[in-house]
């Protein structure tokens, strides 16, 4: 120290050291805060789950949170090595050098992006928990009619199967296996198209209603009650996902729902070989 310098006040010293912790707080808040961001991910993953939600991508919660950490870190090194730069200087009784605003300006800028790229971030997903909440709640309602699913795709007396061809595709297939073996198309429903000239949206679907007078007689006569299912039935539709499933009565459940012979549920069990080949 030159003979003209004098040590600084004790004043700047506190000051100094005021600043100081000022910064170590807003490391260790940046520190607190990244912990909560990067620890919301998985509790927003918990929470659907247990609410039977849909579960939406959360991964970038995880990264903004450490993102944050580091910045908390950094800040706290960075202000410990101001602070000792800034007591040697009022040591040294240089109290005219102004004080850098790199470390507020950066702190400042570097809060200001990760906010918007949070923002950003909530904004997306809420728009793609939107756009699926459609699509989830008819699959969860798909699931709670069909109840558990057998490893054949029974469920509640109906079969369903999949097609690997469109909906029209299909339906024409099976037009021509009925043609083919003689079986009687007694009306295509097209669900789908009447919901269109109603000014509704619909996915494609179409009923087909078909039998052979000579097959469903004889059931009629042993069980009337099963002229209720009678003609036989395959719907052809498209889900939410655009996948295309053909349905139809199990055999067995209209055999034990209307009490039929056993020698006759071969008239009715023709509807699952069409069904496969119409999928085929």
């Amino acid at each position: 120290m030159s003979p003209t310098q004098t040590r600084a006040a004790l004043s700047d010293y506190l000051a100094a050291e005021r600043t100081f912790l000022a910064w170590i707080r807003t490391g260790l808040a940046l520190m607190g805060f990244g912990f909560v961001v990067a620890r919301f991910g998985i509790f927003l993953q918990e929470f659907q789950f247990a609410g039977n939600q849909h579960v939406l991508p959360t991964g970038l919660s995880l990264w903004f949170g450490t993102a944050l950490i580091v910045a908390g870190i950094v800040v706290n090194l960075g202000s410990a090595w101001r602070h000792v730069r800034l007591v040697r200087e009022l040591d040294r009784g240089d109290t005219t050098s102004s004080r850098a605003l790199a470390q507020a300006v950066a702190t400042a800028l570097f809060l200001a992006l990760v906010g918007i790229a949070m923002a950003i971030y909530l904004v997306t997903v809420r728009d793609s928990a939107g756009s699926n909440s459609g699509n989830f709640h008819s699959t969860k309602m798909e699931e709670e009619l069909m109840g558990a699913e057998g490893s054949k795709g029974v469920a509640n007396g109906i079969v369903k199967k999949p097609s690997n061809h469109s909906v029209d595709e299909t339906v024409a297939k099976l037009k021509g296996i009925l043609e083919a073996k003689g079986v009687m198309l007694f009306a295509l429903v097209d669900h789908s198209g009447e919901a269109a000239k109603a000014g509704l949206k619909m996915p494609p679907t179409k009923l087909l209603i078909f039998g052979n007078p000579k097959g469903g007689t004889p059931l009629m006569l042993a069980a009337p009650s099963i002229a209720i299912d009678l003609p036989l039935k395959i719907l052809v539709a498209e889900d939410a996902q655009g996948k295309v499933w053909l349905s139809y009565n199990s055999p067995e459940y209209l055999e034990e729902r209307h009490g039929l012979p056993q020698d006759l549920v071969q008239n009715i069990s023709v509807v699952e070989v069409l069904a496969a080949k119409a999928g085929e």
